[in-house]
């Protein structure tokens, strides 16, 4: 598995987010094929990396609130 460098991409913060530091995620949109994600409060933990067409999936379904993994 190769390196990915993230050290240049433009991060934005959930607009479920607000100012006192509460549950925090950010998404950095601008890569063609993956989608990274990390946890504003602690972003030198690293970044959880999701394809593009996956992370959609995910989107459209709390958007729906019909989650694929629901039972």
């Amino acid at each position: 598995m190769r390196a990915i460098d993230l050290s240049s991409v433009s991060w934005r913060r959930s607009s479920y987010s607000n100012s006192s530091g509460g549950n925090c995620v950010e998404v950095a949109p601008n890569l063609p094929s993956l989608v990274p994600v990390r946890d504003s409060k602690d972003p030198g933990r690293g970044a959880l990396l999701f394809a593009s067409p996956a992370w959609a999936a995910f989107v459209d379904g709390v958007r729906r609130e019909e989650p694929r993994w629901a039972a």
